[in-house]
């Protein structure tokens, strides 16, 4: 067969870019391409393995998560590590295991290569080889990526991964997991005379008494400050936006406390400070101060860079020396930043590498975050580029500066859930699921709030779903809250008589985070929780794509039938009876309209003669067998309580139900007149 033929034949079974010339051996084919080996390809490696699916991990370097043999530059990691938690429940440690990734062995964490509490960078690739090594993945190295293609196939898009060396990966599922190493940069006039973070020295010696400006104000531009505080001269900071304290705003990626300490030398006046300035309109300019002449190699010791505006510019250019009406100071005599700098860096962050993508394959670029990172659907899909899904850090945009999406703890979980997605629509699996009866919601509801790691970390981002059918219920799990107008097409459930949605949240309410009422502690004004709370949202079917675009500011979801906040508490621990279980038991009853309390056998065997359709704690337990013995004090103050008035079973004391209707009304749900069973 002649060669234009052997080229005919490629394209019609859809193979557009293959060449005559290319060896057989150099092209590869598989059902998911995952390209990047840090956590979160190794992550999405576990759970593709684990289901024994058609994969391979590419990973340019020589080994997993290189990104962290390098940053961050002075060698320590600010994600939490606490190993002493008090409990043996291992969902709970998660919550406070920030490095940790998801696997079915319950020792794989982290701490088995660090116990610090802020671990040193170079313990997280030695955890990522630990746990590609124990669990078996499929990865392969030294593999670089130069170029992405897309080309249609028979089931929508089929993907290429053309490698610099030339050898080809054809996939059906592309799985980006390369997270942001590109170094943001801002153009500005005098911009080539900034180093980059990317490249600065880490040692403080090189920085003995010398005035340095640093651009960017996030943990990058901290941990710099930091690391010279004793040997500088002077540090100054500038960026467009004001610090912002994690504590304050409860975004991880924000200003955390552990690199904050240039707020006290600011603060206390101890040379050092922070300023609010826009980097385009910025200049770096350089003037060679006049004195004695050095030798050649010193020239440079004695050149001083300038920050002015570029307004005051003349030329737009600052490699030469600038005229002193060109500076800031010359204009403005008490201006900010008019003494010299001996050094200028910029620490503002890391971009998605967007240049290896075909016009064909490339993810337009997310409106928030500066555009630094790809947009994706609310299932993590690159949009208009379906097959291809982003993963990690670079799929950030959904959760920008709201949840913990950017960093592993975070991730971990909504890998997961791109997961079940591929599971369900590549192979017709259903989203993972439990079957309760209506009268086990309670217990399950508070073992999940009290437990959940996925909840608890992807705050308003991962929600549990329960189907409501009557007597029992479906529990689905870290469900994509953005996606619930496509909750039957991505988990292949059926919504057909209502549906409680419970996700975690914190107040919206401007306050002092420090002050003495910064915290709610009674019960009935629990809507009014500043800190991490769960909250529970009830529909009669599926909110629409438009609700769900007009839904309230601030809100997560639309305006359900009824909502339960469930009161913040200061141990995060929701188990007391009046204040939590209580109040949650109601709302439950609400909206599934039956009796969800547990009752003595005694009680049962007296309701099931006096009532046609006991209750259904009855049903399950009692009438198959199971019920429990009336038993002490307790037990007779229930029988009593019970049994002796069978025509209307009372909930609470009268005071008591009228403190909680009042509670209710407030809060928007509304208020029946309790269950009546059938007589």
């Amino acid at each position: 067969m002649d060669p234009n033929s052997v080229y005919l034949l490629c394209v019609l079974v859809g193979f557009i870019i293959c060449s005559p010339q290319q060896h057989p051996n150099n092209t590869h084919h598989h059902d998911y391409c995952v390209l990047g080996a840090g956590p979160a390809g190794l992550q999405m490696g576990h759970f593709l393995s684990r289901n024994q699916r058609d994969y391979i991990i590419l990973e340019r370097n020589a080994g997993p998560g290189s990104f962290f043999n390098k940053y961050p530059r002075h060698r320590k990691l600010i994600s939490i590590n606490k190993i002493h938690t008090g409990s043996n429940n291992r969902e709970f440690n998660l919550r406070h295991d920030w490095n940790s990734l998801l696997s079915d062995k319950p020792d794989l964490l982290f701490r088995r290569v660090s116990s610090e509490f802020y671990p040193a960078a170079d313990a997280f690739p030695l955890y990522l080889s630990l746990y590609e090594r124990e669990l078996g993945l499929r990865v392969r190295y030294g593999v670089d990526i130069g170029h992405i293609r897309a080309f249609p196939s028979d089931s929508g898009k089929q993907y290429v991964l053309t490698e610099k060396h030339g050898s080809s990966y054809f996939c059906r599922v592309l799985l980006l997991a390369t997270g942001l190493w590109v170094p943001q940069t801002i153009e500005f006039v005098g911009s080539d005379l900034v180093e980059g973070y990317e490249s600065i020295s880490t040692n403080p010696e090189d920085y003995r008494n010398q005035a340095v400006l640093i651009l960017g104000k996030g943990n990058a531009a901290f941990e710099t400050a930091q690391s010279l505080l004793g040997r500088a001269s002077r540090v100054h900071m500038v960026s467009r936006s004001p610090v912002r304290l994690a504590w304050q705003t409860h975004y991880v990626g924000d200003l955390r406390a552990v690199n904050n300490e240039v707020l006290d030398t600011y603060q206390l006046k101890s040379l050092d400070g922070l300023v609010e300035t826009h980097l385009e309109e910025i200049a770096i300019t350089k003037r060679t101060v006049e004195g004695k002449p050095r030798r050649k190699h010193e020239r440079n010791k004695k050149d001083k860079l300038y920050l002015t505006l570029n307004k005051f510019m003349q030329n737009g250019s600052s490699n030469s020396n600038s005229k002193a009406e060109e500076l800031s100071g010359f204009h403005i005599d008490n201006f900010s930043m008019r003494k010299p700098y001996d050094r200028v860096i910029r620490c503002l962050g890391f971009r998605f590498n967007f240049s290896i993508f075909d016009r064909t394959a490339c993810p337009p670029n997310s409106e928030n975050a500066r555009g630094r990172l790809p947009a994706v659907t609310a299932w993590y899909e690159g949009k208009n580029t379906p097959g291809l899904f982003v993963l990690g850090t670079a799929a950030h945009s959904r959760d920008y500066r709201t949840s913990a999406g950017g960093f592993v703890h975070g991730f971990r979980y909504t890998v997961q859930a791109v997961h079940r997605v591929l599971e369900h629509r590549y192979h017709g699996q259903l989203w993972p699921s439990t079957k309760l009866f209506s009268t086990q919601l309670l217990p399950w509801i508070l073992k999940r709030v009290n437990e959940a790691s996925g909840l608890y970390q992807m705050v308003q981002v991962l929600s549990d779903i329960i189907l409501l059918h009557g007597t029992h219920c479906t529990y689905l799990e870290e469900f994509p809250l953005q996606a619930l107008p496509q909750f039957s097409s991505l988990s292949g459930h059926k919504v057909t008589n209502g549906l409680i949605v419970l996700v975690m949240q914190y107040g919206k309410k401007k306050m002092d985070y420090l002050g003495r009422n910064r915290a709610e502690t009674d019960w009935t004004r629990a809507w009014k929780s500043n800190f991490l709370h769960p909250v529970l949202y009830y529909y009669d079917r599926l909110p629409t794509e438009e609700e769900m675009k007009l839904r309230p500011h601030g809100w997560p979801l639309p305006r359900p039938k009824a909502v339960h906040h469930m009161i913040e508490d200061f141990l995060t621990e929701w188990d007391a009876p009046i204040s939590h279980i209580q109040p949650l038991q109601h709302f439950l009853e609400h909206c599934v309209q039956t009796d969800l309390r547990h009752f003595y056998a005694e009680a049962c065997f007296r309701l099931s003669l006096t009532h046609r359709q006991p209750p259904l704690s009855c049903q399950h337990e009692y009438l198959r067998g199971q019920g429990l013995s009336q038993n002490g004090q307790l037990g007779q103050k229930a029988y009593n309580t019970v049994v002796m008035s069978p025509g209307k079973i009372e909930d609470n004391p009268p005071q008591d139900n009228f403190k909680f209707s009042n509670y209710l009304t407030q809060a928007g749900i509304p208020v029946s007149s309790g269950i009546q069973h059938e007589l």
